[in-house]
C-alpha cells in the first residue's frame, strides 16, 4: 500500500516550486525571442492576479477598514517606516555585498506587504482574517506609490524612476486592483466559491516572474556576479531582520494591549514583504541587466518569511486551541457548580424560580 509523499509542516509545495523555477532559470534561461514572449506572459499574469486581489475585496469592506486607521497606520508605519530605516542601518553591508545587492537589501526594504500569505497566516493562527485583508490591501494599493517614491529617495540614479516606470506600475497593478473592486459585485460571490482559482493564479503569477527575473539575471552573468560568500551573508541577513521586525511587532502589540486577534494581524501583515509585487516592480524601476541580482535578496527573504511564518502561525494556532478548550473547561465546570449549588440550597432554587417583580 503506496502512501502519499508529505512535505515537513514548515514546507509546502510553493517553496519547493521556488526552488525548482530558480534551478530551471538558472539551467535553461529564457533569451532572445522567448525572453520577450516570457515578459508578456508575466505582464498579463500579473494584471490578472491583482484584478483578481481587486475583485475579491468588497468596496463596504475597504470603506469599513479605515474606521481602524490607527491600526492600519502602525501597520503602514512598519511597512514603509521601520523597514527602510532598519535597511539603511544596515548600510555597512555596502561594501561586503556591492552596491547592486545592496540596492537589492533596500528595494527589499521598501515594499509592501503580502496580500495571499498574510491573510492565510491569520486565518491559520485564528487571527482577525477581516483586518488582514484590508490591511494587507492597503499596504499593496499605497505600495503602487510609496515603493517608487522610496526608490527615488534611497536608491537614486540605481532607480530609473522615470514617467513610463511609474506609469507602467500604475497599469500593471493599480489598475487591474481598481476594475476588480468595481466588479466585486458580479464576481465576488463566484471567486469567493472557487478560491482555488485566485490561489492558482497567485502563486503561478510568482513563478512566472521569478523565472523570467532569474532568466534575464543568469543571462548577464548572475551567479558570476553573486558568490556563495554573498549568498550567505544575504541569508544572514533575511534571518536578523525577519527577527527584528517580528520582535518589533510583536512587543509593540502587547504594550499596545492590542487584542490578540489584531496583534497576529499586525505580526503577519507587518512583518511581510511582497514578491507578487516587489518582483514586476523591480523589471520596471531596474535595468534589465541588474533585476535577476536586484530581487535575490528580496527572494531569499520570501522563503524565510514563509518557512518562519507558517511554523508561527501553527504554534498559535495550537495555542488558540488550547486555549479555547481550556475556557470551555472552566464555563462547564462553573456550570456544574451552579447545579449542584440549586440542588443542594433550597434558597437558591427559590431565587431562581421567583416571579421577577
Amino acid at each position: 500500500m503506496t502512501s502519499k509523499l508529505r512535505l515537513p509542516g514548515w514546507l509546502d509545495l510553493f517553496i519547493v516550486s521556488l526552488f525548482a523555477v530558480i534551478v530551471l532559470a538558472s539551467l535553461l534561461p529564457a533569451s532572445g525571442a522567448a525572453a520577450t514572449v516570457f515578459h508578456h506572459l508575466t505582464t498579463a499574469a500579473v494584471c490578472l492576479l491583482f484584478f483578481l486581489h481587486g475583485a475579491k475585496l468588497s468596496p463596504q469592506s475597504a470603506l469599513n477598514s479605515f474606521a481602524r486607521w490607527r491600526f492600519q497606520l502602525l501597520v503602514l508605519g512598519f511597512t514603509f517606516v521601520i523597514f527602510p530605516l532598519l535597511g539603511l542601518a544596515s548600510y555597512p553591508l555596502h561594501s561586503l555585498l556591492g552596491p547592486v545587492l545592496y540596492a537589492g537589501v533596500l528595494f527589499l526594504c521598501i515594499l509592501p506587504s503580502t496580500v495571499q500569505s498574510s491573510i492565510a497566516f491569520t486565518s491559520i493562527a485564528r487571527g482577525n482574517v477581516g483586518l488582514a485583508v484590508s490591511s494587507a490591501s492597503i499596504s499593496n494599493v499605497l505600495g503602487v506609490v510609496v515603493t517608487p517614491l522610496l526608490a527615488a529617495l534611497l536608491l537614486g540614479s540605481q532607480a530609473k524612476i522615470t514617467t513610463g516606470s511609474v506609469v507602467g506600475i500604475l497599469l500593471q497593478l493599480l489598475l487591474p486592483f481598481g476594475i476588480g473592486l468595481l466588479l466585486h459585485r458580479r464576481i465576488g460571490g463566484w471567486l469567493g466559491r472557487h478560491k482555488p482559482v485566485v490561489n492558482i493564479v497567485d502563486r503561478g503569477s510568482v513563478l512566472l516572474v521569478v523565472y523570467t527575473a532569474f532568466s534575464a539575471g543568469v543571462v548577464e552573468g548572475l551567479w558570476h556576479v553573486v558568490p556563495p560568500s554573498k549568498l550567505g551573508l544575504i541569508i544572514f541577513f533575511s534571518m536578523v531582520l525577519l527577527a527584528v521586525v517580528l520582535g518589533l511587532t510583536f512587543v509593540v502589540g502587547r504594550v499596545a494591549r492590542i487584542p490578540r486577534g489584531d496583534r497576529v494581524v499586525l505580526v503577519f501583515c507587518g512583518s511581510k514583504k511582497s514578491l507578487a509585487s516587489g518582483l514586476p516592480m523591480a523589471t520596471l524601476l531596474f535595468p534589465s541587466s541588474t533585476v535577476g541580482v536586484i530581487v535575490l535578496p528580496l527572494m531569499i527573504f520570501h522563503l524565510i518569511q514563509l518557512i518562519v511564518c507558517a511554523v508561527l502561525a501553527r504554534v498559535w494556532a495550537r495555542e488558540a486551541e488550547t486555549a479555547a478548550v481550556t475556557q470551555e473547561g472552566a464555563d462547564q465546570h462553573g456550570r456544574r457548580q451552579h447545579d449542584e449549588r440549586v440542588d443542594h440550597d433550597p434558597e437558591v432554587q427559590t431565587a431562581e424560580h421567583r416571579p421577577p417583580r
